[in-house]
């Protein structure tokens, strides 16, 4: 199956060493493995997830390819202060195949927005369409000119839009 390529993607932030990035919804952990090196040993990615199981396996995996400098994050960031981060700390943020799965998406984006310095970058990646149930379902998709007003109306302004591999949309946003 061919999705969206993680580096390519996060490539688009702009990243650079020393640089701190949060990937919001680690999930299977692809983007924070990907930008982990672009970031190196002097900068610092934060796994986010409301799941202790798939921060260990992100964990493992980072030790398993020495991977240093990756932080995990037991945290919720449907809330306001869940990701425990510390306001504007990050220069870049990702949002992977995350945002169809938010019930709170006002606040899961304000908490975002917190925590990135004025002008850090946000990448969203999420489904395109359901593709016969390879996505999800119709109702908790969330099409790319939905995703755009959601965030521009939280004060993000978006940079440029691109098709993240056939299944996918990709945004990037820049914090106020």
């Amino acid at each position: 199956m061919n999705f969206t390529d993680p580096k390519t993607a996060a490539q688009r932030l702009g990243l650079r060493v020393g640089m701190k990035v949060g990937d919001f919804g680690v999930g299977s952990g692809h983007y924070t493995l990907a930008v982990a090196p672009l970031v190196g040993t002097e900068g610092r990615v934060y796994a986010i997830d409301v799941q202790q199981d798939v921060l260990t396996r992100v964990r493992g995996l980072a030790e398993e390819r020495h991977i240093l400098n990756i932080e995990t994050v037991w945290g919720n960031f449907e809330k306001a202060f869940g990701t425990k981060l510390r306001d504007h700390v990050l220069d870049a943020a990702i949002l992977s195949n995350t945002l169809f799965q938010l019930d709170d998406r006002s606040t899961a984006i304000i908490e975002i927005k917190r925590t990135l310095v004025s002008g850090g970058r946000l990448l969203v990646i999420d489904w395109a369409g359901t593709y016969s149930g390879m996505g999800p379902a119709a109702d908790r998709l969330i099409p790319a000119h939905d995703a755009e007003a959601l965030f521009i109306g939280a004060g993000f302004h978006k940079v440029e839009s691109f098709a993240a591999g056939p299944h996918h949309y990709g945004i990037i946003f820049t914090a106020p």
